[in-house]
């Protein structure tokens, strides 16, 4: 699922890959490399004109991991369904429920990708 991404997007991935917070980094050592169950994840990846925490393009899983900030924001269920139409799901964990229960996660990320693999 390649496509052209502007060069300001690029870039601005690349500063949140290397600036991630806490939870984003505990998360990505347990998806990097395909650690969980052979999964091939990815992170900060522009697509569409957002930013994607971490996706799995195989299962079509996005991941995102929010702070406060994102409580009851229009624009992340906008970003949702959007990304819906296109044949993928989003998972919405706070980032202190990674910090807190990084293995309950890792479970429920696995039990919706392999019900989305075809």
């Amino acid at each position: 699922m390649r496509q052209a991404v502007p060069p300001p997007h690029r870039t601005y991935a690349r500063t949140m890959r290397a600036d991630a917070t806490k939870a984003e980094n505990l998360l990505w050592q347990a998806l990097r490399n395909k650690k969980l169950e052979g999964l091939k994840f990815r992170r900060q990846v522009p697509l569409d004109g957002y930013i994607l925490d971490f996706v799995c393009f195989e299962a079509r899983l996005i991941l995102e991991v929010d702070g406060g900030q994102h409580s009851g924001a229009i624009r992340d269920a906008v970003r949702d369904r959007h990304f819906e139409a296109r044949g993928f799901k989003t998972l919405r964990f706070w980032n202190d429920e990674v910090e807190k229960n990084l293995g309950g996660i890792c479970l429920t990320i696995l039990h919706e990708a392999k019900g989305r693999i075809v």
